[in-house]
């Protein structure tokens, strides 16, 4: 029951996402190749801070880790 669920769910979503992909490829279409070029940079833009904050966390969770077993050590 929870697959059937889940597949259901996928593909809804699924759907949603081709619909924006959709909507940004009649902007870019529609537009200077300038325009086109600025719309991947701010894509690439905003990508790249969940990665940065993702690895941040884990920095600071193995730091934290480390640390925690240094002290137990002593």
């Amino acid at each position: 029951m929870k697959k059937t669920v889940l597949s259901i769910l996928f593909l809804l979503f699924l759907q949603m996402a081709n619909a924006q992909c959709a909507m940004c490829r009649a902007v870019v279409e529609s537009g200077s190749p300038s325009e086109a070029e600025g719309l991947n940079s701010g894509i690439l833009y905003l990508m790249v801070f969940p990665y940065i904050l993702i690895a941040t966390l884990f920095f600071f969770i193995i730091k934290y880790k480390i640390t925690k077993k240094k002290n137990e050590e002593i």
